[in-house]
């Protein structure tokens, strides 16, 4: 899978790109579906101590799933953020499995007849 990661305000190093590549790619495993993900990487200018943003959307077919996560540490907001993904895509999975298992159930052919 293909990730787009911007460091907006700042610059990434290559350790952080690796790791959130590394990350992202786990969540092909969940699904097979996923053409691209776009990682966002905030610095907040506030006083507190989690002031790094990371924000993550993957595009699927017919679907997008976004997760956002505000830590300590980049890596630890990449994790939260995964973790969050992998739940909405397992999600999406049952909503499908069942919306298939349904149609599959009704008959389409089926048509009643007119009584005579």
């Amino acid at each position: 899978m293909k990730i787009t990661v911007q460091a907006i305000h700042f610059s990434a190093d290559k350790k952080l790109i690796d790791f959130i590549q590394k990350k992202a790619d786990k969540l092909e495993l969940f699904s097979d579906n996923i053409i691209s993900g776009e990682v966002y990487l905030k610095l907040e200018n506030t006083g507190e101590e989690a002031n790094k943003i990371t924000e993550i959307k993957l595009l699927t077919p017919g679907n997008q799933l976004f997760a956002s996560h505000q830590c300590k540490t980049f890596e630890e907001g990449t994790d939260l953020a995964i973790e969050s993904l992998r739940k909405q895509i397992q999600k999406h999975k049952q909503k499908q499995s069942a919306i298939s298992s349904e149609a599959r159930n009704a008959d389409p052919l089926a048509v009643e007849e007119d009584e005579y």
